[in-house]
């Protein structure tokens, strides 16, 4: 019985922060890992066997932005540290502020209920049962891998790019690519000399935005924009776009057709080789699959071509297997229902960290999440009522719902500046929402 204690589920990069916190509050706490070590999806080759991480991953937003607020990142890493050197940084943290002794490893959590008193009970895979006066969800929601429905069957290979490690499995085969965000493109690049094709499939085409923009990283002209010159997200977006374009000029030029709607609408894909690669001819680019037919793949703009294997990078599903989902559950294009992205509206007591798609960086908004609900747990912020909490949840997801295009892609959107600026006013004041 651990009556009084909350539980962390996952030790990835935000079950850590929100571990900090409540150490940081006093608050007694259990973290639970079904893995052997911390890290989650940055850990290559995980033994949880969740983690998406493939051998040349390097992280898309650059270091300074990438840090925990309060953990600076060394200065010797490059601009764009690799996943090793972000799992590095990542075990320096949890060293450094003593987490490691907090966490149970080799520990899976096959359900999580609630009481009728208001607590929750949290049942292990060895058949343990324990109670917490409250839970917090930090399992990730890159895992459960989305896989589209083509017509027709296909006679090579088949994967999702959850399960891309690196390209040694496809020397010398035609490869298809199928999706144009970052993970695509990321294969994609990393097959493209080794392989015998590589073909990228898009339905309406993405923003491509190179990762510096004259020598400087691109996300530091966002945060300059925004942060020092207290921009809107829209016009700093705005206005890196048309640093960009000064840059790599009109990426149609390359081959690679652009979106219908305007940059600020969608979160761009981010590649420094992708363009020159498609120019050099080691990346072709097509349309959307129409069907699938043995070798042969068919595409919308009626050309065809034979392949040895498709690699879907065709996202992933929101799932949280040991809720039930009649308790909670996040459906694509509706708006998740929780309160300032973390407090469960029915479920009191039930609480997510890390369930947020920023534009930019989604480490240093989880410390600010987990400081937020670290505040909230030891009664240092009170809620609303919860007309108020239901009424923020609709007023965000119309938000979202302006700003960007009309896809299951954005239902875990924020505006990071927005969001934060939020967060620590709750915590300044001691009221959240007011």
């Amino acid at each position: 019985m651990s009556e009084g204690k909350i539980c962390i589920i996952g030790a990835g990069s935000s079950g850590i922060a929100a571990a900090k916190a409540l150490k940081q509050k006093g608050l007694d706490f259990d973290c639970f890992e079904k893995g052997s070590d911390i890290g989650g999806n940055w850990r290559y080759d995980n033994d949880n066997g969740v983690s998406a991480a493939y051998r040349s991953l390097h992280i898309d937003t650059s270091r300074k932005n990438l840090q925990y607020p309060d953990f600076p990142t060394p200065d010797d890493l490059p601009d764009f540290p690799s996943h090793w050197q972000v799992m590095q940084y990542l075990e320096d943290y949890a060293n450094h502020f003593g987490i490691r002794p907090h966490i149970r490893f080799r520990t899976s959590v096959t359900k999580v209920e609630p009481t009728a008193d208001g607590q929750w009970t949290v049942t292990l895979e060895s058949g343990e049962t324990l109670t917490y006066r409250a839970v917090i969800v930090a399992n990730g929601h890159l895992w459960d891998t989305r896989l589209p429905d083509f017509p027709g069957s296909f006679s090579g290979l088949q994967i999702h790019s959850h399960a891309y490690k690196t390209a040694a499995p496809f020397d010398d085969k035609r490869v298809l690519v199928v999706g144009i965000g970052n993970s695509a493109v990321d294969i994609a690049v990393d097959l493209c000399r080794r392989a015998r094709s590589v073909h990228l499939s898009t339905r309406r085409g993405a923003w491509i935005m190179p990762k510096y923009i004259l020598g400087i990283p691109t996300d530091r002209w966002g945060a300059f924009l925004s942060r020092k010159l207290k921009l809107p997200t829209v016009l700093a977006r705005m206005i890196v776009n048309k640093l960009m374009y000064l840059t790599v000029g009109d990426q149609r030029r390359y081959g690679m057709p652009t979106p219908k709607h305007p940059m600020w609408r969608e979160h761009a894909t981010i590649s420094q080789e992708l363009l020159p690669y498609i120019g050099h001819g080691w990346i072709r680019v097509k349309p959307n699959v129409a069907r699938l037919d043995g070798a042969r793949v068919h595409f919308a703009d009626g050309s065809a071509e034979d392949f040895d294997a498709i690699i879907y990078a065709t996202g992933y599903k929101t799932s949280f297997p040991f809720l039930d989902p009649a308790l909670f559950q996040v459906k694509d294009n509706e708006a998740p229902q929780l309160y300032r992205r973390m407090r469960a509206l029915n479920q009191p007591g039930l609480y997510f960290v890390g369930l947020v798609q920023p534009i930019g960086a989604t480490i240093p908004l989880v410390e600010i999440q987990s400081r937020w609900l670290a505040g909230v747990l030891a009664g240092e912020i009170a809620l609303p009522a919860q007309e108020a909490m239901q009424s923020e949840v609709r007023e965000h997801w119309r938000g979202v719902k302006r700003r960007y295009v009309d896809s299951a892609r954005y239902t875990l959107e924020v505006d990071y500046r927005d969001y934060a600026t939020d967060l620590r006013a709750d915590m300044a004041s001691g009221k959240a929402g007011y």
